[in-house]
């Protein structure tokens, strides 16, 4: 297979230039592509690129990498899909300007190959080299003149929601899409059609076109739904059963045994034993870890606040503050703490020989090792400290706490050490006495006030004292950066994920932040052109 170079010309034709004058209000992106695209695909990139296709001559020609990952970045800016983008290859002269194709008659790659590359690309993990040249190309260019900016490096971490793809079901559907992906597999390893396969293995109920019409009873009854659920777990072991003895080696290799796993994850998931009887009843409250999506099973349940609830993923970005360029980004399920994203934010900034100085973040991030790093090189941490609350009695914050001597002073004087970590115990028999002890605790007589001394006790002590001054308020609101940040890529994704699974994602969100710092980058440009 030979492994062609892109090399488009790098000066305008007379009809490149005029493309590009019409692109002065409008897609103005695009112009900066064309201009600049020898650049972002450099040697280097191609080369890297081209390692991810065989050399051995086999297969059909590749077309060039780096115009490929050019239509990829055109695509996400454009926000088109795959089909879209082909036929913009062949209508859209600025799109044939960018890629170097202008006056193609035929589309220069196919859908499936545009697909089979993102596919590659992902596996090869250069979507994070795409988006890690951007901010190359930054650190080459004027307006980022390295000699007007810190030397420290300063970045701030923040996440937003980001709704799955897949379907969300109720337990009930859950069980039966799970079901019908089980009598489907097993149908085709037969060759028979599904309604037999569901007639043999004794699961009728999938018979009908869903499972409540075929359960047929009153759900707001909870005596029919108690008794529906134990029906359906019957005919469910029925068809476990069936395709144990039918396919006893096929049972553990796949496809079967995928579709297998997510059944038997469903129901350990939202079932538990009936204490009042034989069979199964829906689990009381939610387990850990819920998966709640048949066809994306990296989906979970999210919180954006008490009230609020998400299900997807969350995404984090990484962005230098003095440069506003991104340098980093992850997706976690929604349900995961926001410290979980910050091994791979970390391990991406370090691949290009980032270090961070002084870092803003979101409390969530606060137990990270990142932070950890940042205080060994003695950087500074920037972030809202966790506020005591105690409702009307003593908060936290009116226990004194000496943290080079380790002790915790309580209102009327009593002084207990601590470690960290742990929770200090007053004495009951001097808290019994107390005065102020109605308005310290509502524990009983023999048992004294507690007060839980946090692993970063020192760090939350330094920044809360931070909070209280005027430059330690206007350090916090330079987050303001990160917020605005994640509010483009929002509009520029959407809120609600363009792939299924956690991967994908990640590389639509880095496609997205490398697509943004191209934008910063051009801004930059021609604010610098303004000011010359």
């Amino acid at each position: 297979m030979t492994i062609a170079r892109w090399t488009p010309a790098v000066a305008p034709t007379r009809q490149e230039q005029f493309i590009l004058k019409r692109l002065g209000r409008v897609r103005k992106l695009l112009g900066f592509l064309r201009l600049h695209r020898h650049e972002l695909f450099d040697d280097a990139l191609q080369d890297e690129l081209a390692a991810m296709y065989r050399t051995t001559g086999a297969g059909k020609e590749a077309r060039p990498p780096a115009m490929m990952a050019m239509a990829m970045l055109v695509q996400g800016y454009l926000g088109m899909s795959d089909a879209e983008m082909i036929e913009l290859t062949v209508l859209d002269l600025r799109v044939q300007m960018v890629l170097g194709c202008l006056g193609a008659e035929e589309p220069p790659f196919s859908q499936g190959a545009l697909q089979e590359f993102r596919e590659r690309l992902i596996a090869a993990d250069l979507d994070r080299r795409v988006l890690e040249r951007t901010v190359d190309l930054a650190k080459a260019t004027q307006a980022f003149d390295h000699r007007k900016l810190p030397r420290t490096l300063r970045v701030a971490i923040d996440s937003s929601p980001l709704e799955g793809a897949g379907r969300v079901e109720d337990t009930f559907n859950l069980l039966a899409h799970a079901a019908r992906k089980v009598v489907r597999c097993a149908a085709g390893l037969l060759g028979w059609k599904e309604e037999k396969v569901c007639r043999e293995a004794g699961i009728p109920l999938l018979l009908e076109s869903s499972i409540k019409r075929g359960l047929d009873i009153d759900w707001n009854d909870a005596v029919e739904k108690t008794t529906a659920i134990k029906t359906f777990t019957r005919q469910l072991d029925a068809l476990q059963s069936w395709i144990a003895r039918q396919f006893p080696e096929e049972i553990a290799q796949p496809p079967l045994k995928e579709e297998i796993e997510a059944l038997v994850q469903i129901r350990t998931q939202d079932l538990e034993p009936d204490p009042q009887g034989g069979g199964s009843r829906i689990r009381d409250g939610v387990a850990e870890d819920r998966r709640v999506s048949i066809t994306d099973k990296e989906m979970r349940h999210g919180r954006k606040s008490k009230s609020k609830r998400f299900n997807g993923f969350k995404r984090h970005i990484a962005a230098d503050v003095d440069r506003g360029l991104i340098l980093a980004c992850a997706i976690t399920p929604a349900n995961r703490p926001e410290d979980e994203a910050m091994p791979s934010l970390t391990v991406d900034m370090k691949h290009q020989g980032l270090d961070v100085d002084h870092l803003l973040i979101d409390r969530g991030y606060i137990n990270s090792t990142l932070v950890d790093e940042v205080l060994a090189r003695r950087g500074t941490i920037v972030c809202k400290p966790w506020k005591s609350r105690n409702g009307k009695l003593f908060p936290k914050s009116a226990f004194p706490l000496n943290i080079r001597d380790r002790t915790i002073t309580c209102p009327n004087g009593q002084v207990q050490g601590f470690s960290f970590g742990t929770v200090v115990e007053f004495n009951p028999d001097i808290c019994d006495r107390c005065p102020l002890r109605a308005q310290c605790t509502t524990a009983e007589l023999g048992n004294g006030r507690s007060v839980a001394i946090a692993e970063n006790e020192p760090l939350q002590q330094r920044l809360r004292k931070q909070i209280r001054t005027r430059a330690g308020r206007e350090a916090l609101r330079e987050r303001t950066t990160i917020e605005h940040k994640l509010a483009h890529i929002s509009q520029r994704q959407g809120n609600h994920a363009r792939y299924v699974g956690l991967r994908k994602n990640t590389f639509d969100l880095r496609r997205a932040s490398a697509i943004q710092n191209l934008e910063t980058l051009h801004r930059s440009e021609v604010d610098l052109q303004k000011a010359a």
